[in-house]
């Protein structure tokens, strides 16, 4: 595992946040600390979490080598951890709870605020390793571990087959789908209702960043945008069919097609 990325998207700071309090994104490897909390002049925090109920301190998220742990330093409250493509899946890791270990390799950390609402921040675990399946149950060190590994339930495995469809349907050898039209063909996936435009840019530098490791690290710090997002995703579809991560059978995946597609197959097997 070689890190985490932490991302507290734009107004997720809480209710009682300013308006200018823009998204913070952390990326953390092993050993390295983050700490969470409404802060103080003697207090810092990386993340900082504008509500009443929160604690200065509200907790911290610690990396080890093959996953990460939160600590709520919290003396009354429980915090969740969300699996959000897990149907409901969640851990509760209650008061004063030390290095509790975080299973999923995309959660959402939730904290309650005296509004009734909510407070958030997205935490990315990007290597979780998978064995190759030809291999399962021999001695660990006669496994070969797989170069890319990608969890075909997740929902980033959607949007890279959907990057994928078209050319592996043989309908355009060069157009890779555009963000809008992603969000489009996922939407009739029961997971993917509330799919948006930003979620899907996110799905896609997190498939270039972590999964793939296409992108430098002065990459990383640019914001991209136009020609080099096209070619974000160009690569990225490139690599997964080179090496095969998504192939023709991963397209059953992906909602039946509307009527035009439907018309558009007919014709092209006529």
């Amino acid at each position: 595992m070689s890190g985490i990325v932490i991302h507290l998207p734009e107004g997720g700071r809480g209710p009682q946040a300013g308006p200018d309090a823009g998204p913070v994104t952390l990326r953390l490897g092993p050993g390295e600390v983050a700490r969470f909390g409404r802060g103080s002049a003697t207090c810092p925090v990386e993340l900082r979490l504008v509500d009443a109920a929160i604690s200065r301190l509200a907790g911290e998220i610690r990396v080890t080598d093959d996953h990460w742990q939160l600590s709520n330093h919290s003396a009354t409250q429980s915090y969740l951890v969300e699996n959000p493509e897990g149907a409901g899946e969640y851990l509760r890791v209650p008061p004063r709870r030390a290095g509790a270990p975080i299973p999923f390799e995309f959660a959402r950390v939730v904290l309650p605020t005296r509004s009734g609402s909510t407070v958030a921040f997205q935490v990315f675990a990007p290597d979780h390793v998978y064995l190759d399946p030809d291999r399962a149950g021999g001695p660990r060190d006669s496994h070969t571990l797989m170069a890319y590994s990608l969890d075909e339930t997740a929902i980033y495995f959607l949007v890279l087959v959907a990057l994928c469809e078209p050319r592996l349907r043989d309908e355009s050898p060069l157009a890779v789908p555009t963000t809008p039209e992603i969000v489009a063909r996922l939407g009739g996936h029961p997971g993917c209702s509330g799919l948006t435009s930003r979620a899907v840019s996110s799905h896609i530098d997190y498939l270039a960043e972590e999964k793939m490791r296409l992108t430098t690290l002065t990459e990383r710090q640019e914001q991209g945008r136009g020609a080099r997002r096209n070619g974000k995703r160009e690569a990225i579809v490139s690599v997964a069919l080179r090496f095969g991560l998504v192939r023709e059978e991963h397209l059953a995946l992906l909602p039946p097609r509307g009527a035009t597609g439907a018309r558009e197959e007919r014709a092209a097997a006529r």
